[in-house]
């Protein structure tokens, strides 16, 4: 017989701890301690939950790499206490966190579950409670002793997604998040629907690690018609910048006149690494498919598959962390780290 699980939960802040101020009217977040007053729900679980608040819990527009490191170092500092955690996050930097963190934890084998709410945990209609409570049951799920979930992921409106494969769609309704390019991994119903066959494949043998190291010299720029020369040149000669995501049109296509072909070979000569993600919500970028996206190819141009831009800028800030040789860059960011590319 196996003892209960053991959660922690971790607030960073977000909708789901807030409050409305009395004379302004915004949200503003509020003590942890009387969020967990608001559910209790939670005493009726089969699991254990202990719980660990930011100092200053944030509204998730301020979220930056130190506070995916303060995440990643307290889930280090309590990893072989518990069985799993649940982080308790702000939606509109859900999927970049998620995202950060499945890269900064590598070698994971226990479940990482980002989760919040679009209403906070007091208001009457709020979403709050289901998201909470589903994203703690399924955290504390276990087979043989054992975490059935063995990565980070995120909970919202009853499915479980693979964390750096989602984005945020929806700033109203309460089906906030999809994953564009991957099912979903449970879907919460009369009972669970488990779809273990999607899983991140683990290594039992291998240790867990925690890289704290972002390196956050890098820029987005999203293509559009009529974008300029001395814009794109302003940007891809930032003297500090040393990558970029680059989000073009359907399959991978950008321009192809030759102060824009220009302007990317001179910075990829400089050593600045670009990546090719689509604009789309759905699909790949498959350079060399049509003749506007086989000149970049040409140039030696990182491919971002399938990825979200939300994975892709938090791979890099990853990546360019980890000191990795320029010869080897493109090579490895095109590699599957955590799932987040076919």
């Amino acid at each position: 017989m196996f003892s209960k699980s053991k959660i922690l939960l971790i607030y960073t802040g977000g909708t789901i701890g807030m409050r409305k101020d009395f004379e302004t009217g915004a949200l503003k977040a509020f003590n942890f301690s009387k969020l967990l007053h608001n559910i209790p729900e939670l005493k009726l679980l089969d699991c254990e939950i202990e719980t660990f608040s930011f100092d200053q819990p944030i509204d998730s527009s301020n979220m930056n790499p130190e506070h995916w490191a303060e995440m990643a170092r307290t889930i280090e500092k309590n990893y072989y206490n518990f069985d799993g955690f649940v982080v308790l996050h702000g939606s509109d930097t859900m999927s970049y966190s998620a995202s950060a963190l499945s890269f900064m934890l590598e070698n994971l084998s226990k479940p990482v579950i980002f989760t919040g709410s679009q209403l906070p945990i007091g208001d009457l209609r709020t979403d709050a409670k289901e998201n909470l409570i589903t994203a703690i049951q399924i955290a504390a799920l276990q087979e043989n002793g054992k975490p059935i979930i063995q990565e980070v992921c995120l909970y919202f409106e009853y499915k479980l997604y693979r964390g750096n494969r989602t984005t945020k769609i929806n700033a109203e309704h309460f089906r906030a998040f999809i994953a564009p390019n991957y099912p979903f991994l449970v879907e919460s119903g009369v009972h669970l629907k488990i779809n273990s066959d999607l899983f991140l494949s683990t290594k039992p043998e291998a240790a867990f690690k925690v890289h704290t190291h972002l390196d956050n010299n890098v820029a987005i720029i999203k293509m559009f018609p009529g974008i300029s020369e001395v814009v794109l040149s302003a940007v891809l000669n930032i003297k500090s910048l040393k990558g970029i995501i680059l989000e073009t049109y359907g399959a991978g296509n950008a321009p192809t006149e030759d102060w824009f072909l220009f302007l990317l070979q001179k910075a990829i000569a400089r050593g600045l690494h670009v990546i090719n993600v689509t604009q789309c919500a759905i699909g790949s970028v498959s350079m060399g498919q049509y003749e506007t996206s086989t000149t970049m190819k040409n140039l030696g141009i990182i491919s971002g598959k399938d990825i979200t831009t939300e994975a892709a800028i938090t791979k890099l800030m990853y990546l360019l962390g980890q000191n990795i040789p320029q010869n080897e860059f493109k090579t490895i960011f095109e590699t599957s780290l955590r799932g987040e590319m076919q």
